[in-house]
């Protein structure tokens, strides 16, 4: 089984264009602009959304607010007979330093929103996610704001550096060879 829909969480508009809560977008948006595919708005699936440029695989970028992504998810999903497990959803992960990316299918949500509504209007959380660190702020009062605001410029690089390293597992994740794709993914390159 391989991935069908990509789907990049963050919340709409220039406001939080920057904040960690939005590296999923930063996600899709550097795979779309590495394989030249479009992305357009579409009223249908509440989101920006294209196809992986030469596939039959889906881009999506929710447009609903993280905590209503799974509406989008699950419109483009039951439009497209996509099921869970041909899901990949790509989301900030407080619970990883921002230097690392980590490759995993089902799970909790971890009080993640956008998680907690896709795994709601999915009727499952057997779906694929990659986590994008971006650290924790230390205080749990604090989170709301912590990926509500622009990372540091050293986080903004390491999380670039891990977008980066996470789009050369994409052929892997199109073929469905998950182990390979978590292998490549997961093994620290030593220099």
């Amino acid at each position: 089984m391989s991935i069908k829909l990509f789907v990049g969480l963050g919340n709409p508009g220039e406001k939080y264009r920057a904040t960690r809560h939005n590296a999923g977008f930063w996600w899709i948006n550097q795979l779309a602009a590495s394989s030249n595919s479009k992305l357009v708005n579409d009223a249908k699936f509440l989101g920006v959304a294209g196809k992986y440029t030469g596939t039959d695989t889906w881009l999506l970028k929710p447009t609903t607010f993280m905590n209503a992504s799974g509406k989008a998810v699950a419109a483009l999903a039951n439009y497209y007979k996509i099921s869970p497990e041909q899901i990949l959803v790509v989301h900030d992960e407080l619970d990883l330093p921002p230097e690392t990316v980590k490759l995993k299918k089902g799970g909790g949500h971890g009080g993640h929103n956008g998680l907690k509504d896709i795994t709601a209007a999915l009727g499952t959380a057997d779906f694929w996610r990659l986590r994008l660190g971006i650290g924790h702020p230390g205080d749990r009062n604090e989170v709301i704001n912590f990926v509500l605001k622009a990372p540091s410029k050293d986080e903004k690089i390491a999380i670039d550096q891990c977008i980066d390293s996470s789009i050369q597992i994409v052929p892997q994740l199109l073929s469905g060879d998950f182990d390979t794709a978590m292998l490549k993914l997961h093994t620290k390159k030593t220099t």
